[in-house]
């Protein structure tokens, strides 16, 4: 017996296409990953490298960290080539005695130095030990910094003092600095550097801190142009506010510079793994 059966028509489903890149879409993704960056950049964190020993021992030559944008609220030197261009500050806010800051110096350049002292304070030195508001900011001899002498680090001293050689806990040739801990009347502390008694800075002021203007000192007491010296003369004077930049948050990279670009490997022989992760906070 024949049954009747239904039949149905097969139909072949189209290959789905693949959407090609227009010129138009390509432009548009660029310029989202642009403004990310852009935002980024400019309103949470920024990177910095350290160029100069200004900062010894806190910050190494060869550091590469992160900046923090917020901390301070924001500038025109807050966004990459000053824009968007406007006067004063967005959200501002003081930094805080003993913060390690990034600011627009006087050429233009972002510099990093130590907040010492605020609007208002009142600011001298005295045989290399600073006055603070009338009271000398306590300070004590430690155990002499022994620095790695490398590539980028050689053995750098302000005369009158002599170079100092003695290897390091890992065996390398170092560099002998006399050490301080010194404290701040909120409470932080950290390490500076005093090579000489006889440092072309190591008698300043007093001077009071003007308005919307902070008192900023490098860590090397000897070995750097801050707010003691004018700008005139290659110095900092008082940094304005508005120039800061951001808050030094930590390294995360540190080369020793023996690195060389057609040289991959080199680049991780010239690490300094121990210096990843470094927190510049007081």
């Amino acid at each position: 017996m024949n049954f009747p059966f239904s039949r149905r028509k097969a139909y072949s489903v189209p290959p789905t296409e693949k959407t090609k890149e227009t010129p138009g879409s390509f432009l548009k993704s660029l310029l989202i990953l642009a403004f990310a960056a852009w935002v980024l950049r400019s309103l949470i964190v920024a990177p910095f490298s350290i160029p100069s020993g200004s900062m010894l021992p806190t910050m190494m030559i060869g550091d590469y960290l992160f900046v923090s944008k917020w901390p301070y609220g924001y500038a025109r030197v807050s966004f990459p080539f000053g824009f968007p261009p406007f006067d004063g500050r967005v959200f501002g806010s003081t930094p805080e005695r003993g913060d390690v800051v990034v600011f627009m110096g006087p050429e233009d350049v972002d510099v990093v130095k130590r907040v010492i002292g605020l609007p208002g304070d009142t600011i001298a030195v005295q045989g290399g030990q600073v006055i603070l508001n009338g009271r000398p900011v306590p300070r004590q001899p430690i155990e002499d910094k022994v620095l790695p002498i490398t590539p980028n680090s050689p053995c750098r001293v302000v005369p009158p003092a002599v170079q100092m050689y003695r290897d390091d806990a890992e065996g390398r040739p170092g560099c002998v600095y006399p050490a301080y801990r010194e404290q701040l009347p909120n409470g932080p502390s950290f390490t500076v550097l005093d090579q000489t008694d006889a440092g072309m800075a190591d008698v300043f002021g007093p001077v009071r801190v003007p308005e919307g203007h902070l008192f900023l000192m490098g860590d090397n007491r000897d070995d750097s142009l801050d707010s003691r010296y004018a700008v005139e003369i290659g110095g900092m004077g008082f940094v304005p506010i508005d120039r800061i930049v951001g808050r030094a948050e930590l390294a995360f990279w540190s080369t020793d510079g023996s690195a060389s670009w057609i040289n991959p490997i080199s680049w991780f022989t010239a690490l300094r793994t121990e210096r990843i992760g470094t927190d510049y906070h007081p």
